[in-house]
């Protein structure tokens, strides 16, 4: 008997594991190509796994989490302009009632730099939602240092 209420519950830990896995359908990169002595363009690259999206730095009010990107404030570099992204899709989303914009596969993120010295490291985070055409995760916040030489 305790055999089998052993082996039974065994199977039943390895079963819930199986479904309680971590998702990451997201990975992020980074790069900065310096332009000049004094400016680089910093490289922010969004891959998804197949399924998967991203949503626009552009998203109406009542939609779901647009992609976000934070620099605080530094004495060796200064941001110029706000960060770019490629051409969304566009598409009418029932969950959301709206139209929304998004990216599948890769997205990069370009953000110019200004630079007050020769070298820096340039700190932030970027805050982002991804969804599938099952569910979507709760919104995540990953922060990032790159290294402008």
């Amino acid at each position: 008997m305790k055999r089998t209420l052993m082996l039974t519950a065994l199977v039943f830990l390895l079963n819930a594991s199986s479904y309680s896995q971590i998702l990451k359908p997201i990975t992020w990169s980074y790069v900065a190509k310096k332009m000049s002595a004094t400016e680089a363009t910093l490289y922010i690259k969004a891959s998804l796994e197949k399924g998967w999206h991203l949503y626009s730095q552009n998203v109406g009010e009542g939609g779901p989490v647009a992609t976000s990107f934070y620099f605080p404030a530094s004495k060796l570099y200064d941001m110029v302009g706000r960060t770019i992204e490629p051409k969304p899709i566009k598409k009418f989303e029932p969950v959301f009632m709206m139209e929304v914009s998004y990216f599948e596969t890769t997205a990069i993120f370009q953000q110019k730099v200004k630079l007050k010295g020769k070298q820096a490291t340039v700190k932030g985070s970027v805050k982002f939602m991804v969804c599938n055409d099952k569910q979507c995760l709760p919104p995540s916040e990953i922060f990032f240092s790159i290294p402008v030489k």
